[in-house]
């Protein structure tokens, strides 16, 4: 019995590191950056296609990366 709403056809390391962050909805992931995600272990490139692929099927995505406001890597000054 499947427990959470993840991609039937996603690989088990990808699922097993999901479950263990407790993301078991789909729509969880809207609000974590894919960047954040291919730091679990066992998250693949062809993982990360199919959470993008499924959450598009629902008109979602991952939340987007921050913009470089205040901060995030600024450029240099030529002060």
């Amino acid at each position: 019995m499947q427990t959470d709403d993840l991609p039937p056809k996603l690989a088990a390391p990808a699922r097993r590191a999901l479950l263990a962050a407790g993301y078991t909805r789909l729509a969880q992931l809207t609000s974590v950056r894919e960047a954040e995600l291919r730091t679990l272990h066992g998250m693949g490139p062809k993982a990360l296609e199919q959470l993008r692929a499924a959450l598009a099927a629902q008109g979602l995505s991952f939340a987007a990366a921050p913009s470089n406001q205040q901060g995030e890597n600024p450029a240099p000054s030529d002060a």
